[in-house]
């Protein structure tokens, strides 16, 4: 990941670990917090395409209505962020 990439990660994590367990972000809560007024709007591929890789390595699911996404495909439209089930802090693995 590049430094960038590698930010949004981090974001994507601390937005989820600040919520309860089985709660969801959206990927432009990440971008607002990480890019200045509007400029949030152009990070959203890069939001998006670090939300892919980390659901392609399980940390995360991207569901949009009750349908979890296939991090491999083309992804548009609304959706949602939420702990997948490789999850650094699931207390199912404890």
């Amino acid at each position: 990941m590049t430094p960038d990439d590698a930010r949004i990660a981090a974001e994507i994590h601390a937005l989820l670990a600040a919520r309860a367990f089985d709660a969801s972000i959206c990927p432009s809560e990440v971008a607002r917090r990480l890019y200045p007024e509007e400029a949030w709007r152009n990070a959203m591929p890069g939001v998006r395409r670090v939300a892919q890789a980390l659901a392609a390595e399980g940390a995360i699911r991207i569901t949009q209505g009750d349908a979890v996404l296939d991090p491999g495909a083309a992804i548009s439209g609304p959706v949602r962020l939420r702990r997948g089930p490789r999850w650094p802090d699931d207390p199912s693995r404890r």
